[in-house]
């Protein structure tokens, strides 16, 4: 099949959700399908690669930074997606289309249907579902929202990533939805041993945002230093430096490490020194850190909501609470790093769980859809 695919986030822009889009659309490749991702230019990056078998063209949009698509940037994806779209429907002539997000790829796959009878594949998120991410989609949602209907009735199939992001796209879309997880690779250490670090090491990983709640990591994590531990925060954004003054404030600074901007590659390799996520998010869909960090074998302490839920089996391989919890993600944070045994059997757990998302089970789901969908 030849398959076009409309996401305006995809590696190294964006954050989990265009990671997930990037880990199917290899695997589609390598199970021998013709893929094409059109996604947004970031200065710095050419506009045209070819990443392990799979076609990346990139386009202007005004997008400034890596981690951030404002309103101005998603309006420049739709024009310029738009744009390229037409000139690769009838050019290239692709089976069906692939959009991730709804907003703003999804017009575009909804114009391309309608003047080349392309049928497209809708999969969600959680920002692009009205009251997914309210911080960060609430106030353009009041203007969007009107003109989103017709993207999702159209759609051939509409899929999302948790039951969490399902539910609630139900709520202001009345269409058949299933869900299909974020998929991950395995990686080569999948089979290692588990170990724990000395000092035990947690990680934090996402944008810093307010949906993301970063300086709870650091509210929390001071009233657990008289244990032994480390805490490495990767990611970047705009309260980075409300995180810095306060771990400088609550005098922490030999106890973190701020990695800035980072790769998915270094995520995974981060993950493989650390023995405990710690996401005390507002919002989620399914978090591909989440997955990144059951494949490396990490116990997960999180808020519960979206997809973690799907993540973690509560006292078994992590703790849910809800996220301004903070006493009871302290205890629980207390808990694993004062029982290096329970630590070490939540690791294990969390190894165990990662083969339901398993990557290639979730492209053959995928492919099942495609086929039924193409056309000729």
């Amino acid at each position: 099949m030849r398959i076009l695919v409309l996401v305006h986030e995809y590696p190294p822009v964006g954050g989990g959700g265009g990671q997930a889009a990037k880990s199917i659309c290899q695997g589609l490749a390598r199970k021998g399908h013709e893929v094409l991702v059109l996604t947004a230019h970031l200065q710095g990056l050419p506009r045209e690669d070819f990443i392990e078998g799979v076609r990346v063209k990139r386009l202007p949009s005004a997008r400034r930074l890596p981690f951030k698509a404002g309103l101005t940037a998603l309006v420049g994806f739709l024009i310029s997606g738009l744009m390229a779209g037409v000139s690769h429907a009838r050019l290239w002539k692709p089976n069906l289309i692939h959009v991730h997000f709804a907003v703003p790829a999804g017009p575009v796959a909804w114009i391309l249907k309608r003047i080349y009878k392309i049928p497209y594949v809708l999969t969600v998120h959680l920002g692009d579902v009205p009251g997914g991410v309210p911080e960060k989609t609430g106030a353009w949602f009041r203007w969007v929202y009107p003109f989103t209907p017709i993207v999702w009735r159209e759609a051939s199939r509409v899929i999302a990533v948790s039951d969490y992001t399902r539910q609630l796209a139900l709520k202001h879309y009345p269409v058949q939805i299933q869900v299909i997880p974020n998929g991950i690779d395995m990686p080569q250490s999948f089979h290692n041993a588990i170990q724990i670090g000395t000092p035990p090491r947690i990680a934090f990983a996402g944008r810093f945002v307010p949906q993301k709640n970063p300086l709870t990591v650091v509210e929390i994590l001071a009233e657990l230093k008289d244990l032994p531990w480390k805490c490495i925060m990767l990611g970047d954004g705009p309260l980075r430096e409300d995180v810095e003054s306060e771990i400088k404030r609550r005098g922490m600074e030999d106890r973190f490490e701020l990695t800035g901007w980072v790769l998915p590659d270094d995520v995974i390799a981060q993950f493989g020194r650390s023995d405990i996520l710690f996401m005390p998010s507002i919002s989620e869909g399914l978090p591909v850190v989440g997955l990144q960090a059951l494949t490396m074998g990490l116990a997960i302490v999180a808020s519960q909501v979206g997809g973690f839920i799907d993540l973690v089996t509560q006292g078994e391989n992590g703790y849910l609470l809800k996220n301004d919890d903070v006493r009871g993600f302290t205890q629980a944070l207390r808990v694993l790093l004062s029982d290096s045994n329970r630590l070490h059997e939540f690791k294990e757990a969390s190894k165990e769980k990662a083969r339901r998302f398993d990557l290639g089970r979730i492209v053959d789901e995928y492919i099942r859809i495609f086929q039924e969908i193409a056309i000729e």
